[in-house]
């Protein structure tokens, strides 16, 4: 009888083939990603960049956290969402209860897909997701869990309490209290502006104790200069080729122009639209094209102002907010952008490119809107936007790397616990 000959496992150092099991282990390998979403465009684009970059975009699964909308619901925007939505429950049945007809109760829609491609989007619950980490561990290893904004919070540090050996949670932007209810959080520097001495001075005495974050960051804090988004150097050549038809024959030099919307800590109105206005007739003379974009935020007074001085100059172009929309176009062919001080996100976008990115209202924004402005300024990677400007000059900057340098740290945080990311 023939001996049986039992085959060598590969070896640990084989450059391909290698079994996951000889590799390191199946529990020790992240292979998926659970993204939890708010709705908020801007803020899903912070998930969505940091799975991209670490290399998960094709396997993971987005979840979200809805508010009630509408009527009061408006009004209660800032409670706990768990309280929120306890309090729309009694209001449907106060409805219920007190109205002539069940057809009068008070119905809520989720709010609108805010990540590009997502048709559908699940609730997301803890128990679910809690579910889903223990039940897949043996077969499919830990679960990477990605969470950004403030309403995701509550579920993200829950699943992290519930399923602490089998997860790795990230929270993006600051939670502003309780830091070690999650692995990580990934959140910009000027989110520590209130503990700066500058800060301070604004602040009342007997308020300070309220105003967070309260301590400096510690060492599984991660900190960006600016927002986390999805434009690298793989998706800019992409869309350079996507819209290399509308772009390739457009008389350069392309100035774009992306316009948000104001907020709490940059106010602005009219007063900025005709700033502009009167900055981008001036810069004309040394423009080839320019490209003008509005955001949803954008009020209607300000567009309606740009629209009217601007929309019959030959060389200006406006979206009209049809599909399909411009912006990695925009991105990739761009030989220089104006972009309003409001939106970390655009701005971090444009700076992603290395081009030329001219600043308009920074003047107008305050708090740590102020720190993030001044930061870019000392560094280089902004310039105000004046009028003055010759749009044919070029300069350049090192890019804005923050998504990549965010995901080499978790990269990094995962070896230190014997863990690494299956791509």
């Amino acid at each position: 009888m023939r001996p049986i000959t039992l085959r060598q496992p590969p070896s640990p150092t084989a450059a391909r083939g290698t079994p996951d099991i000889f590799e390191s282990g199946v529990h020790t390998l992240v292979r998926r990603a659970v993204l939890i979403g708010n709705g908020f465009p801007s803020s899903e684009n912070h998930s969505l960049g940091l799975v991209r970059a670490l290399g998960l975009s094709d396997n993971h699964l987005f979840y979200r956290v809805t508010r009630p909308k509408g009527g009061i619901n408006e009004w209660l925007q800032w409670l706990p969402l768990s309280l929120h939505k306890r309090i729309d429950l009694l209001i449907n049945i106060f409805y219920l209860l007190f109205k002539s007809s069940p057809k009068k109760k008070v119905m809520h829609l989720p709010s609108q897909n805010g990540a590009a491609g997502l048709s559908t989007v699940l609730e997301a619950d803890v128990k679910h997701i809690v579910n889903l980490a223990r039940e897949s561990y043996d077969k499919e290893g830990p679960l990477l869990v990605v969470a950004s904004g403030r309403d995701t919070i509550s579920i993200a540090s829950s699943i992290k309490r519930l399923a602490s050996d089998k997860v790795f949670v990230v929270q993006i932007q600051h939670p502003r209290l309780h830091l070690n209810r999650f692995d990580m959080v990934i959140t910009p520097h000027h989110d520590y502006y209130p503990l700066t001495p500058q800060a301070q001075k604004q602040v009342p005495k007997l308020l300070r104790r309220w105003i967070t974050p309260r301590e400096p960051p510690d060492s599984h804090v991660v900190l960006t200069m600016g927002a986390l988004h999805q434009i690298d150097f793989a998706s800019l050549r992409s869309a350079a080729i996507t819209w290399h038809d509308v772009f390739a024959d457009v008389p350069r030099p392309l100035l774009v122009v992306n316009i948000g919307g104001p907020t709490r800590n940059c106010r602005y109105g009219v007063d900025l639209a005709k700033q502009l206005v009167a900055s981008l007739l001036s810069v004309l003379v040394s423009c080839g094209s320019v490209r003008i974009s509005f955001s949803e935020k954008t009020p209607q007074k300000v567009t309606n102002i740009i629209v009217k001085e601007l929309e019959n100059n030959p060389k200006v172009y406006i979206w009209d907010g049809q599909e399909p929309n411009p912006r990695m176009g925009h991105l990739a062919w761009a030989d220089a952008f104006v972009v309003t001080a409001d939106s970390v996100s655009m701005i971090s976008e444009a700076c992603s490119t290395g081009k030329p990115v001219y600043v308009i209202g920074a003047e107008r924004c305050r708090w740590k809107f102020t720190e993030f402005h001044k930061t870019l300024r000392d560094r280089g990677v902004v310039r105000p936007f004046t009028g003055s400007e010759d749009i044919s000059e070029s300069w350049s900057y090192p890019p804005l790397n923050d998504t990549a340098d965010a995901a080499k740290r978790v990269h990094e945080t995962l070896a230190a616990r014997g863990w690494k990311l299956k791509t």
